[in-house]
């Protein structure tokens, strides 16, 4: 079997790559295990000063991992730089911080001493996804790493070439052989990595669909799972926005990486009174935008991933205009080479709609008209969905109440998109999944949180 990485902006095959048989899917797995009990050994400070290595070489081949990022997955050329920086950053964020986070805490009981330590797991595997080709993987291996544990990755198969570059930079960072590993497999052979005796816990960034298979395969043999899934992120558009700058924090938000984005601006919640006002400079916006060659400096919108992702898009575009909906610009196939979509804006976007009910991945932006706050707030929160929300308007006070107790959603922000950071804990609620990443919350998700009791 192969694994193809093919240029979504020009449909060439980038490369070939042969899968890895079951046999050698067994011997990385054993070596990553192995590593991990002499890595698990080491100290804070051995670790950090490895993780800072990566940081420094992900800095100085800048240009060649976000050109990678590109080729493979069409993102513009000047977003994959921002990515592998943004990787960089988490890096040195870690290796600063993780043995303060992890640092055992001591509590008062009848013992002569009692206390909590927090110990690595063991061999995680990690299953991620293209559409942050990069960053999805450092978000979650730095404090894997900085914990002890040691990493395996089964990356998505349109990104093989990234995949293997991330091994590489753990490689010239100086970790030791087998503390961080690359399998090239077909989603098809996740379970069976799952049920894997040395594999301890599994994190997934990827669909609901892919999320519910993993997490069910994970419950039969008992092991640790963290998932971050989709997100249909609802921006609550309140009557006091201050409307213009509003506009441009939803429009850019709702294109970072062609729209292929979990925590991207999906569902605009805008109140009547500002609706046509709303609609007409986010329709400018949108039209400002250029699309095409993810290569070139300017460029704003590359193509989708894959055609048949391009295809679906299409699909919920075109179900929710057949319902009624509106469309204000975009909307149609691109009558050229690519995978390419226009920036769409829907509007009259009721329930039962595609743009209304599931996640929209890719430039298209769906507009629900509401009356008054109280629905807008109903609206948002009527999702299977939970990642990300935001609220805009010019009363901080009642916009970050509503950020804080009554959006549902486990990332949410007033007057800004919603994005995510390493000081900052990262995950979703309902069907967006569980577990957090990022912060001191995310390194502690794979760890064996001990008690000790001393007599």
């Amino acid at each position: 079997m192969t694994i193809e990485a093919i240029n979504p902006a020009t449909g060439e095959t980038i490369k070939t790559y042969r899968e890895n048989t079951a046999a050698e899917v067994h011997d990385i797995l054993k070596g990553v295990d192995d590593a991990f009990h002499s890595w698990r050994k080491t100290g804070f400070a051995e670790r950090a000063a490895l993780l800072k290595n990566a940081a420094g070489i992900l800095r100085a081949n800048r240009e060649e991992y976000a050109l990678l990022a590109t080729r493979e997955m069409g993102k513009p050329i000047t977003e994959s730089r921002a990515e592998v920086e943004k990787c960089a950053w988490v890096c040195d964020y870690y290796a600063d911080h993780a043995e303060t986070f992890l640092r055992p805490e001591a509590v008062e009981t009848d013992a002569s001493k009692s206390y909590v330590t927090f110990q690595p797991l063991g061999v995680v595997l990690a299953v991620m996804p293209w559409n942050f080709p990069f960053w999805q993987l450092f978000r979650f291996a730095a404090p894997a790493l900085m914990a002890g544990n040691t990493n395996v990755l089964k990356h998505s198969s349109n990104v093989p070439g990234c995949a293997l570059a991330i091994e590489d930079v753990f490689h010239k960072a100086g970790f030791p052989a087998g503390v961080f590993r690359t399998l090239l497999v077909g989603s098809s052979r996740v379970a069976e990595i799952i049920e894997h005796p040395l594999v301890r816990a599994v994190t997934l960034t990827g669909s609901v669909p892919a999320g519910k298979a993993v997490a069910a395969k994970a419950g039969e043999v008992i092991k640790k799972t963290v998932l971050e899934l989709g997100g249909s992120d609802p921006y609550v558009i309140l009557e006091d926005a201050d409307l213009e700058a509003t506009v441009t924090t939803c429009v850019t938000s709702r294109l970072i990486n062609s729209g292929q984005n979990c925590i991207a601006a999906k569902r605009f919640v805008v109140v009547e009174p500002l609706r046509e006002r709303f609609e007409a400079l986010f329709v400018e916006q949108m039209r400002a935008r250029k699309m095409g060659n993810p290569l070139e400096e300017d460029t704003n919108v590359g193509p989708q991933a894959r055609h048949d992702l391009r295809d679906e898009l299409h699909r919920q575009v075109q179900g929710s205009i057949e319902q009624g909906a509106r469309c204000l610009v975009g909307g149609r196939i691109p009558d050229s080479q690519g995978a390419y979509y226009p920036p769409t804006v829907l509007t009259g976007v009721t329930k039962g709609m595609p743009a209304y009910e599931e996640e929209l991945f890719g430039p298209v932006a769906a507009i629900i008209p509401v009356q008054d706050e109280q629905e807008a707030i109903r609206v948002a929160n009527d999702t299977i969905f939970g990642l990300g929300a935001a609220v805009f308007t010019r009363d901080v006070e009642k916009g970050e109440r509503i950020a804080a107790t009554e959006l549902e959603a486990g990332c949410c922000f007033v007057n800004a998109f919603v994005k995510s950071d390493p000081r900052l804990p990262f995950g979703g609620i309902k069907e967006s999944g569980y577990g957090r990443e990022l912060s001191s919350y995310g390194i502690r998700e794979f760890v064996n949180v001990k008690t000790v009791y001393v007599a």
